[in-house]
């Protein structure tokens, strides 16, 4: 699993370098195509990891649920309280993203 993760991130970084060369408009400044592009990878990371997240928050709370019938309504609050948590790492990046372009 971490050869496999390890490859992902240098294919993606061999294919993002021409993205990151110098357009016409100067030394120092990023291009918009730049800044796009970076916006975007951060977008589609943060909406990864969430849903990394989420998926395991999910399941540790179901086996918890499950383990523990008793204790099934503190379970689910925390349960939601960390999602929204999580969710709004998202959002937030979204809202990035927006103000980037």
């Amino acid at each position: 699993m971490k050869n496999k993760l390890m490859l992902l991130a240098v294919t993606l970084m061999a294919l993002a370098t021409p993205m990151f060369a110098q357009g016409q408009g100067g030394a120092g400044n990023p291009s918009d195509a730049t800044r796009k592009a970076a916006a975007y990878l951060a977008m589609g990371i943060a909406a990864g990891l969430c849903g990394i997240g989420q998926g395991r928050a999910t399941a540790s709370a179901a086996e918890a649920m499950a383990r523990n019938p008793a204790a099934v309504a503190a379970i689910r609050v925390a349960l939601i309280l960390g999602l929204v948590l999580i969710e709004s790492l998202a959002l937030y990046t979204l809202v990035i993203t927006f103000v980037a372009q």
